[in-house]
Parts: C-alpha cells; sequence; structure tokens
C-alpha cells in the first residue's frame, strides 16, 4: 500500500514539473520587461538631504542599498563599504522602470595605481535622485 501512495506522489511530482517545462516556466518566473530607462541624477555630498546623509554616514563601513524618499524624489542608495584606500568610482550601469519594479545596476571601479599608494581608507557610495515613484526597487 505504501508503494502505491510512493508512486502516487512521484507522478504528481513528474506532472507539475512536465506542466512546468510545457509553459516555459511562467508558472516560476515572470520576465520583466523593461517600460522605459529612468532618468536620475548623481548627487555630491552638499545636494544630499541631511537626514539621509546621517543615515548613510552610520552605514558606510558595511555595503549597502537602500532607498530614501522626501515629499519629491526618490533616493537611491549604493554603499561599498570600507575599501584600503581612495580614488574607486562608481558607474550607475542600468536604472529602468518595469510594470512591477525600478531596477537599478551599479559597478565600483578601482581606483589608479596612483590612488592605490593613498593609505587612507575610502566609502565609495553614489545617491541617485529619481522622479518619486511608488514602486519597490531592485538592486541587481
Amino acid at each position: 500500500m505504501w508503494k502505491k501512495r510512493i508512486v502516487q506522489v512521484l507522478m504528481g511530482v513528474l506532472l507539475f514539473f512536465g506542466c512546468v517545462g510545457l509553459t516555459g516556466c511562467d508558472i516560476l518566473s515572470q520576465e520583466q520587461v523593461k517600460l522605459r530607462d529612468l532618468e536620475f541624477t548623481v548627487l555630491s555630498s552638499e545636494m544630499i538631504p541631511e537626514k539621509l546623509m546621517d543615515l548613510l554616514q552610520e552605514r558606510k563601513t558595511a555595503p549597502f542599498q537602500i532607498t530614501y524618499t522626501d515629499a519629491d524624489f526618490l533616493y537611491l542608495c549604493i554603499g561599498y563599504g570600507e575599501q584600503e584606500t581612495g580614488g574607486y568610482s562608481i558607474v550607475v550601469d542600468e536604472l529602468y522602470l518595469t510594470e512591477n519594479d525600478i531596477h537599478v545596476a551599479s559597478t565600483l571601479l578601482g581606483p589608479d595605481v596612483e590612488d592605490r599608494k593613498n593609505s587612507q581608507p575610502s566609502y565609495p557610495m553614489i545617491v541617485i535622485k529619481v522622479e518619486k515613484l511608488d514602486q519597490p526597487v531592485v538592486f541587481d
């Protein structure tokens, strides 16, 4: 009797994965279609709202990805934690809107050879200002 039950369970599992395979895995994942690129501004430290700057200073030693909103804008903040030297820069690779999300991707670029001689640690981070939207943010 228990052998019959095991066979039924296995058949159910095979049927499920067979259906998923035939539907192109739509059950397990939804493809994110880019609706449009978002216009943005990378803020210098002087342009960052004071409350946000305080929050960033508290978190700067470890990598972080946070969002912050005020009455007019959405701020996307990415920090790469403490680095041994200065001279790092950050590039925004993508920033776009889908039906359900805002996607942002960035890359940390290493310092030049000359900048590596600086023995002072740095805390590379970027604050990106975009229009205020209600969608959740996905940091890719």
